[in-house]
């Protein structure tokens, strides 16, 4: 829901979208063999070939869900086959956003994907455009009444073209 909203916004800011489901994506994980000389491509025949070309054309890349307090090993699994890209990723100097929801609602609840994220940033030289993080979210009717939709529609919307 938070990404269909942000989605909204930065369509209706002038921004094409692709998404990428890392869940329902063909990917296998890393096995830290180095064959792509840590600039791909990588030796693994799966949908990831397609997955990197759209990375690399792309000025932006958003994040989400959290699954129990951290990232989900689906878009863990994909974050970890950048190492096929790292340079190439690191010299776009891209934009990102983290987008997630949690039915708890305590102020520690998104700790480890928020430091997993902010090292990401640092690495792969991200510029950070913002984080909705949506406490006490556990159903969709919950999130949907939340303000976080908005915020995330805000979020998308307010991205420049730059």
């Amino acid at each position: 829901m938070l990404a269909d909203n942000f989605i909204r916004g930065a369509e209706e800011a002038g921004h094409e979208i692709v998404t990428v489901s890392a869940a329902h994506s063909r990917i296998s994980p890393c096995t830290g063999c180095v064959a792509c000389g840590y600039e791909g491509p990588c030796i693994q025949k799966d949908d990831m070939e397609e997955i990197r070309l759209g990375i690399l054309d792309a000025d932006m890349l958003g994040f989400t869900p959290l699954y129990y307090y951290g990232m989900s090993a689906q878009l863990k699994i994909l974050i970890d086959r950048f190492c096929a890209i790292n340079s190439s990723i690191q010299r776009k100097k891209m934009k990102s956003a983290l987008l997630s929801v949690a039915w708890n609602s305590d102020n520690w609840t998104f700790d480890a994907l928020e430091a997993h994220y902010h090292t990401l940033v640092k690495y792969l030289n991200f510029q950070d455009q913002g984080m909705v993080l949506g406490r006490g979210c556990g159903t969709p009717a919950m999130t949907k009444r939340s303000r976080y939709p908005e915020q995330a529609y805000r979020l998308g919307k307010s991205l420049s073209n730059d």
